[in-house]
């Protein structure tokens, strides 16, 4: 693993889609048996290149995501290495009994990305705000679930997939993102990403997604304070990094959570149920407090939910008065 961190809190000029847009073009090239479905959203995720490329194997599904889920398992039934993507509620609700029986019982590798994780969905709304997409594939066994949080990061998921023999689930954003990583970190599946750490840390932040951003802003209003945390980018969330965090637990002794997710059933609760067996400190969680997605802008949403810096830094000095 290598890490090149930007980490200024800057906008990324390219759209965070590209990033795995391109990391598809470069695996359907060198492989005839990569294989791209899409529902009707091609348009929204910049893939109608592949479809013009390679017709035979850019396969526009339509608005019909169970039949898309079908249709993915059965190419992974010849041989294919499947991409499916649609929005993160129908690349989790809509599909999950397909993908559920027909791909992961079956054990055939399909990799369905869900775009516009969590609040990112802004003025789609409710509707189209997945909170609970990950939950659901954390619960299929041996799926492997991410949490990209920028263009790098997204890429490397991309082209990592394609080894990977099982069902994965990737929640990402589409367009506008903060940058986090150069684009040459090497990163790896299953291991987390140690942005920062010390000797005398007070508490670990475990994160993923669009929380990384507002993690380490957390993490130099608190060094501010005179406190200083590791902070943890744990993008695969499924197979947890599991000696990392108990790593980073006995040696901080508090632990918080920071999530672009329902609490009752994402990153904090897998991170609890290791903590909990393994290692028992204070843990605090930041997150959608089992609420509904809304229409708004995300900058909106992310204040409604508690999904701010402030946040964290308020979980943070909570933990370690827990110790």
């Amino acid at each position: 693993m290598k890490l090149n961190l930007i980490a200024k809190h800057e906008n990324d000029p390219r759209a965070c889609r590209d990033g795995l847009v391109e990391e598809l073009k470069k695996l359907m090239a060198a492989d005839d048996s990569v294989v791209y479905v899409d529902c009707d959203l091609m348009s929204c995720l910049g893939t109608k290149s592949l479809r013009q490329l390679w017709p035979d194997r850019a396969i526009e599904a339509g608005i019909a995501e169970a039949n898309a889920a079908g249709i993915a398992a059965g190419l992974a039934a010849t041989g294919k290495k499947v991409y499916l993507h649609s929005f993160g509620t129908f690349a989790s609700r809509r599909i999950y009994d397909q993908i559920y029986m027909s791909a992961a019982y079956a054990d055939l590798p399909v990799h369905v990305l869900g775009s516009d994780a969590g609040v990112v969905a802004a003025f789609n709304g409710g509707t189209h705000m997945p909170l609970e997409d990950g939950a659901m594939y954390l619960s299929i066994p041996q799926a492997v679930v991410f949490d990209a949080c920028d263009y790098a990061q997204l890429a490397f998921v991309t082209r990592a997939q394609v080894d990977i023999p099982t069902v994965t689930y990737t929640r990402f954003v589409r367009k506008g993102v903060v940058q986090v990583y150069g684009d040459d970190t090497e990163f790896a599946v299953g291991k987390g990403v140690v942005l920062h750490e010390s000797d005398h840390d007070q508490a670990t932040i475990i994160t993923s997604g669009i929380m990384v951003d507002e993690s380490l802003k957390a993490y130099e209003a608190l060094l501010a304070q005179g406190i200083t945390v590791r902070v943890i980018d744990m993008f695969t969330w499924k197979p947890l990094d599991e000696d990392l965090l108990l790593k980073a637990a006995r040696e901080t002794g508090a632990i918080v959570t920071a999530e672009n997710h329902n609490l009752t059933c994402g990153l904090g609760s897998v991170v609890a149920n290791s903590l909990v067996r393994h290692c028992l400190v204070p843990q605090e969680f930041v997150g959608v407090d089992d609420r509904f997605g809304q229409v708004g802008p995300q900058a909106y949403l992310m204040d409604e939910y508690g999904l701010r810096s402030a946040n964290i830094v308020a979980a943070v000095q909570k933990a370690i008065s827990r110790k």
